[in-house]
């Protein structure tokens, strides 16, 4: 016997539980699988976006987040490769963070923050430590999941069926793949690998996150983002394609990037003296929405990681997870009401996320790439630092799409490069 329900999500992370807990509000039957028990770790950066404040607010999760373990957030501190310092402030009328205010928060609380919501919704059965294998077909149309159950002795396989199936399973999605094919396979031009280890007693943390351009890890970029209790999330990342490069030319590796410029960068090293590093190193992929996936087909949606929506200059994922689910679950139980869950009636949730969030990720992509020209680089975060003009165009841009379309405009870099 199989149960069946209106909607499967697999993965119970951000973007699945959003997914959920929305399809629940909206009276839709739904599955949501995850192989982890909850609460587990992942790894990321940490920082909440605007974009999850917003499903947070709607959710009535907020207050919730005053009482985890988290750190105010109220700006970004950039340096560039000549050793340039600029912090912005978080623009006040920010309508996704109240009052400029954000948030840094472990996502072993971040993510069972919302696998509660989606745990507390009536509508929504949950399904812990089973592993998904295989997406089912009828008629060319995902019907279905099979799996094991990783907390039974006997390991049967199980599958559960439903109208549609939601890839919400991270970066190496099993249902992205199982619909996508070798179409699932990751551009190196278009994903990144980064590093994570948490240290406690890092000197001169603020309230700011801090990326820093520094010139060992050219291309990329290396972060401090403050926690709770003194204690920070530290990391490295770098555009994958980038990486192999360095490893071939230079043998380095993520590992001994993060270890040298620690030891060695004039502008942090001093600050890391006497701190210590609380539990391992730990790394992961993430995949750039500068690379279009198909989001869409015949019983099937994906959304976040699975989907490849990452912001490509920040390497945030949370946010557009969250986004994308949001969107997804009104197409999705728009369409089932129609009795019409097919590839053109789902596909006008793809619409909706490129209509959505294609314009930040393309001038995101635009941003990392001219993030790799060094010369550039020094002279944005130079100017910032000095002309007060320069410094509310960046603030504005953490808050405003349209602002943030300067950094594409040829004119914006003349007015850096002469003002």
């Amino acid at each position: 016997m199989t149960e069946t329900y209106d909607v499967i999500v697999v993965g119970a992370g951000p973007g699945g539980s959003t997914a959920a807990t929305y399809l629940g509000k909206m009276g839709k039957k739904v599955l949501l699988i995850d192989k982890a028990k909850f609460p587990r770790d992942k790894t990321c950066g940490d920082a909440l976006s605007g974009k999850s404040m917003r499903v947070i607010r709607e959710f009535g999760l907020t207050q919730e987040i005053e009482k985890l373990p988290h750190a105010a957030i109220r700006g970004v501190t950039f340096s560039s490769p000549s050793g340039a310092v600029v912090s912005i402030p978080f623009a006040k009328k920010d309508p996704n963070r109240n009052d400029g205010t954000g948030y840094c928060m472990r996502r072993i609380h971040t993510d069972n923050m919302f696998f509660g919501a989606a745990r507390r919704e009536k509508n929504v059965v949950i399904k812990e430590k089973f592993q998904v294998n295989e997406v089912m077909f009828e008629g060319g149309y995902a019907c279905g999941v099979k799996g094991i159950d990783l907390a039974s002795n006997n390991r049967e396989e199980i599958i559960f069926n439903a109208k549609v199936i939601v890839g919400a399973d991270g970066v190496n999605s099993n249902v992205a793949k199982a619909v996508l094919g070798k179409k699932a396979e990751l551009n190196p031009k278009h994903s990144c690998d980064a590093l994570r280890v948490y240290y406690d007693g890092v000197r001169d943390l603020t309230q700011n996150i801090e990326i820093h351009f520094l010139s060992s890890c050219q291309p990329g970029y290396f972060w401090i983002f403050p926690l709770e209790n003194g204690t920070a999330n530290v990391g490295l990342g770098l555009v994958s394609a980038d990486l192999q490069k360095k490893m071939k030319t230079k043998n380095k590796t993520l590992i001994s990037m993060l270890d040298d410029a620690i030891a060695n960068e004039p502008l942090i090293r001093q600050r890391f003296v006497g701190a210590k590093r609380i539990g391992p190193v730990t790394g992961w992929r993430l995949p750039f929405g500068s690379h279009k996936r198909q989001l869409a087909g015949d019983g099937w949606v994906l959304v976040g990681d699975a989907a490849s929506l990452v912001d490509p200059f920040s390497g945030e994922g949370v946010g557009n997870a969250t986004a994308s689910a949001r969107m997804a679950a009104s197409v999705i139980s728009n369409a089932i009401d129609k009795n019409d869950v097919g590839k053109v009636a789902l596909c006008a949730y793809e619409k909706e996320a490129r209509a959505e969030l294609g314009p930040e990720l393309n001038t995101s992509y635009r941003m990392q790439q001219l993030g790799s020209i060094k010369w550039l680089l020094n002279k944005v975060v130079e100017k910032a630092a000095t002309k007060q003009e320069i410094k509310d165009l960046i603030s504005a841009s953490l808050a405003n799409e349209d602002a943030k379309k300067n950094f594409k405009n040829p004119l914006f870099y003349i007015k850096v490069l002469f003002s």
